[in-house]
Parts: C-alpha cells; sequence; structure tokens
C-alpha cells in the first residue's frame, strides 16, 4: 500500500512539474499559434516538401552517374549455326594450288558445304563499370528550374493564409475572453452591492422597518447572482481550453491573458485601414502566385514539342572464362554518345496539355476577377457591421449608465425608507441586463473590428 501511494504521488508530483505557465498577450498568443498551431504546422511542411521537390527538378540537370556490376554464369552456352565458310575457303586454297583428288583429276568445289554449330562464348562473364548521363537541353526540365522561386512563394503565401486565418479567430477566442473576465467583476460587484444591502436590510428589520419578505427577495437574488457567476466561470474555463486547442497549447498547462478589452480599444486604429488595396489580402496574393504557376504550366508544356539533347557515355571492364572467379585478363570497352530525341507526333497528347493549362490558367484569372468582388463585398459587409456595432456598444453603454445611475438612486430611496422592495428588485434586475447587454456588446464589435481588419488586410 505505502509503494503505491509513494508511486501516485511521484506521478503526481511529475505532472504538477511538467505543467508550464504562459502569460500571452492578444498577439502574443497568435504568435505562439503560428508556432504550434496543427494546421499553420502542417502549411509550413508542405514549404519544406516543396524546396524537396525543386531538389528534385535541380537534380534532372546535373550528371547521372551510376556504377554497375555483373557475373553471368551460362551451363550451356548458346549454339550457333551458319554456314560452312571453313570447307568453302579450304577447298578454294587447294583449287589455286593445284592439288588434285585421290584419282588424279582437278578438285571440284561441291555446290553445297552445308553449315556449322559451334558454341560462342564462355560458361562466366564478368562485367564491372560506370556510366554517366547528362542532359543538355529539355525545355520541360530548365522551365521547372524556372518556376522554383514561384513555386516556394506559392507554399508560403499559403501559409502566411493559414496563420491569418488562425490569427483571427484566435483574437475573437482571446476577446471573448477577455470580456467574460469584465463580466465576471462586474457580477462580484453585483454581488457585493445585494449583500450588502441584505446586510442593511437586516439591520432593517430588526428595528422594525422592513419585512421578512424584503429579506427573502435580496437573498433570491444574491443566490441567482451567484448561480449567474459560477456559469459564467464554466463557460471562460471552457473558453481556455478552446483557446488552448486553437493555438495548439498542452490543456494541463496554465494560460494567464494579459490584455483586456476596453471601449477605446474598439475604436483605435480601424478607421485609418478605410483605405484598401487587392494587393493587401493574403489570399489574393496567393491566387496571383497561383496564375504565375499556371503560366509556367503552359510554358512547360510548349516546349515539350523542342528536340531534347543528352550525353551518354560508358566505361566497362570485361573478363570472359570457362572458371569461375576474377582472376585472369579484364578487356577495357568504352562508349560517348550524344543523343537527340526529336518528337514526330504523339497524338496531339502535348496540343491537348497545352490547351488544359490555358484552360485551367483562364480559370485563375476569373478567380482572381471573382476574389476581387468578393473583397469588395468583404469590406462593404465588414464596414456595415462595424458600423452597426459601435452604435450599438453606443447605446449599450449609455443604457448600462442610465441603469447605474436608476439602480444607485433606487438603493437609496430603500435605504431611506421611502422605496419598495419590489423597485430595488426591479431596478436590480435592468442594471444585470445592461450590463450584460454591454458585455455582449463589447464582443460583437470586437469581432466586428477583427473582421474589418482582416477584410482590408490589416490584420496584424
Amino acid at each position: 500500500m505505502k509503494i503505491k501511494l509513494i508511486g501516485s504521488l511521484l506521478l503526481l508530483a511529475g505532472f504538477t512539474q511538467a505543467q508550464q505557465r504562459y502569460e500571452l498577450s492578444a498577439k502574443q498568443a497568435a504568435d505562439f499559434a503560428r508556432q504550434n498551431n496543427a494546421q499553420v504546422k502542417n502549411a509550413l511542411l508542405d514549404v519544406q516538401i516543396q524546396q524537396q521537390t525543386n531538389k528534385e527538378i535541380t537534380a534532372s540537370a546535373y550528371p547521372q552517374i551510376n556504377a554497375n556490376a555483373s557475373l553471368n554464369y551460362y551451363p550451356n552456352v548458346g549454339i550457333q549455326t551458319f554456314p560452312n565458310f571453313i570447307a568453302a575457303g579450304t577447298y578454294g586454297v587447294l583449287k589455286d594450288e593445284g592439288v588434285l583428288s585421290g584419282s588424279g583429276a582437278p578438285i571440284t568445289t561441291p555446290s553445297d558445304f552445308g553449315f556449322i554449330q559451334a558454341q560462342f562464348g564462355t560458361k562466366f562473364v564478368n562485367t564491372a563499370g560506370a556510366s554517366l548521363q547528362q542532359l543538355l537541353f529539355d525545355g520541360q526540365v530548365f522551365v521547372g528550374l524556372q518556376a522554383r522561386r514561384a513555386s516556394i512563394d506559392f507554399r508560403n503565401k499559403a501559409v502566411e493564409v493559414t496563420e491569418e486565418n488562425i490569427r483571427a479567430n484566435v483574437y475573437k477566442v482571446y476577446y471573448q475572453l477577455a470580456a467574460s473576465r469584465s463580466q465576471i467583476a462586474i457580477l462580484d460587484a453585483n454581488i457585493a452591492n445585494v449583500q450588502k444591502l441584505l446586510s442593511d436590510t437586516r439591520k432593517i428589520f430588526e428595528n422594525g422597518f422592513a419585512e421578512k419578505l424584503d429579506i427573502s427577495k435580496l437573498e433570491v437574488q444574491v443566490n441567482n447572482l451567484l448561480t449567474e457567476r459560477q456559469k459564467a466561470l464554466n463557460n471562460i474555463s471552457n473558453g481556455y481550453i478552446g483557446l488552448k486547442f486553437l493555438i495548439g497549447m498542452p490543456i494541463r498547462d496554465s494560460l494567464i491573458l494579459t490584455d483586456s478589452i476596453t471601449y477605446n480599444d474598439i475604436r483605435s486604429g480601424v478607421f485609418d485601414a478605410m483605405q484598401y488595396n487587392y494587393a493587401d489580402r493574403k489570399e489574393y496574393q496567393y491566387a496571383e502566385l497561383g496564375k504565375t504557376l499556371s503560366e509556367y504550366n503552359i510554358k512547360r508544356y510548349k516546349l515539350s514539342k523542342l528536340p531534347t539533347l543528352s550525353l551518354s557515355s560508358n566505361f566497362n571492364y570485361l573478363r570472359q572464362a570457362n572458371n569461375f572467379g576474377f582472376g585472369g585478363q579484364w578487356f577495357p570497352s568504352s562508349l560517348v554518345g550524344l543523343n537527340v530525341n526529336v518528337p514526330l507526333f504523339d497524338g496531339f497528347a502535348k496540343n491537348a496539355r497545352i490547351k488544359r493549362a490555358q484552360l485551367e490558367l483562364q480559370q485563375n484569372v476569373n478567380n482572381i476577377e471573382n476574389l476581387k468582388l468578393t473583397i469588395d463585398l468583404d469590406v462593404q459587409q465588414a464596414i456595415n457591421n462595424y458600423t452597426n456595432a459601435l452604435a450599438t456598444l453606443e447605446a449599450q453603454k449609455r443604457n448600462r449608465e442610465l441603469a447605474e445611475q436608476v439602480y444607485a438612486q433606487t438603493r437609496l430611496k430603500f435605504q431611506e425608507g421611502i422605496g419598495s422592495s419590489t423597485e430595488i428588485s426591479s431596478a436590480q434586475t435592468d442594471l444585470q441586463t445592461a450590463q450584460n447587454n454591454y458585455i455582449l456588446a463589447l464582443y460583437d464589435a470586437s469581432n466586428a473590428r477583427i473582421d474589418f481588419l482582416k477584410a482590408t488586410g490589416k490584420l496584424q
């Protein structure tokens, strides 16, 4: 039992030590996500994958050197049949020398000498050597080399698009939690006020100037406020979990938000961004790079119609023998060749590839034009939403201030004995509603501000 207890304590101690504490501003939280969010990390890996692809393309322009060795054994050396040229040559010599046959007559050359079967080769053939291939000209490879930088830029821009989307979401969740913290502070203040009023009412009741019902109503208000506070704390806890997941932070780690959200924060720095350019949007930059790559694709397919030129060479040593081994005489052989491959007809496949690439380029152009309209739409909607959110925030700010004044006056009247518990309860409810509406308006305005900055390409 002791061993189990010690083991549990050690495990708990290790878990506690594994926890880390982070105090992050909104920008620091977004930067944390840039390094740890899974989507961003995968986008960065796409850049590295493209880099390796580029190296593969570059390798096509380098010499290709290979070594080779072989050992072949022929249990039955192949037999070849060929005309009997040996006999024909022999008869020719005999006739030229005037040799007579056994009967003393001149030798007569037969009309058919027949065939000879003979084995050519040995049972063992050893070879060892090296070959070199060098591409001298291939239009597709050269276009691939030219497109390397654009392909890396394309992948990097995809990373930026992903980062911006994650950043916007991080800001929204972060400021929602910041607004929720303000809600907790307001609830704590309301609880303290009602508890103070409850304490004062009990004293007034003891002196005979209040009813038991007044105390009960205030106790209900306190309990309701405490319940609402607990719900808010639970929502905040879930919000922290969601934010940790979004930025790629282990759930067990401790996260402290250092930024708050205020009325002035929401209004600052936005109206400076009213002027916008399409090129400020990451998505537009990404689409333009995609168009550039499509243009390279067309060029690549067009150059595939040109001949390709390559240099080939090899150097080998050859051993032939009827016994197994590596000793004996090795004979060298070498070759240097220039190869030209001229495409003549491929069933119009190259033309089809060129046409397809041109159509894909036109799709990219259409998408860019549509993206411009989308950006205009996003900006206009963001302006409208932000303007309406600010107007709502202004109205809720005034309502909250009025509700605070009404509650203060009603409470004073109640304490002086000229106000009823119904009035103070109604004023408290109205104040709480106004405060909650202000917090919601604050959060909505914050979201509208983030959407506007993202729509104009100014989100940092």
